[in-house]
């Protein structure tokens, strides 16, 4: 089964994510894109009350593509949301044999060395780069350290979560993820 990973703290989804995750379907002929809401994500400061909205958000962005599917495995861990034990977990379930494709931006993929135990996760996964305006990796450096990636060649779409979050611009995730932040009073200033 051809699949990808889309890990990410999705605080919350929007619209870029979901674009980037079809184009990955249709570009790289992929059967589906497995988006993992991280629970605890090591490497960003956030509430962990957040985790059950964050994961719902998604479900509910993912829901109407039937090649979208929405993973626990990260969820249920309780514990930091490390990508080596997911991409191990998704590896086992799935029982692949080749490496496995995972969604990443820019700014998580110029951070990788700083990740848990990366030489080892470098070996299991094909990295799919999806460049983020104003970020500009040294790819020549990831390469002769030995990672397995390729950028898309999507054009950037300007959306962020952070902005999202601090201006309420709650038009750039989708209608029903809007209602759902309403709904619970999320992300008010």
């Amino acid at each position: 089964m051809s699949i990808c990973i889309f890990p990410g703290t999705f605080n919350p989804i929007h619209n870029a994510h979901l674009k980037m995750a079809e184009f990955a379907l249709e570009y790289y002929g992929f059967e589906k894109i497995i988006f993992i809401p991280a629970y605890i994500p090591p490497h960003k400061e956030i509430s962990s009350n957040l985790a059950k909205h964050r994961y719902k958000m998604v479900e509910i962005a993912t829901s109407k593509n039937p090649r979208f599917e929405v993973s626990d495995v990260e969820y249920n861990s309780n514990s930091p949301s490390y990508s080596l034990i997911t991409v191990k977990k998704i590896i086992e379930k799935y029982n692949l044999q080749t490496k496995l494709n995972f969604i990443i931006g820019t700014d998580a993929f110029t951070k990788l060395e700083s990740w848990y135990k990366i030489d080892e996760l470098k070996d299991l996964v094909h990295f799919i780069v999806f460049p983020r305006r104003g970020d500009k990796p040294d790819y020549t450096y990831f390469k002769n350290k030995g990672y397995d990636f390729e950028t898309a060649p999507m054009e950037y779409i300007d959306i962020s979560s952070t902005e999202i979050r601090k201006e309420n611009k709650n038009r750039e995730t989708t209608r029903d993820v809007e209602v759902y932040i309403k709904e619970h009073g999320l992300y008010i200033n």
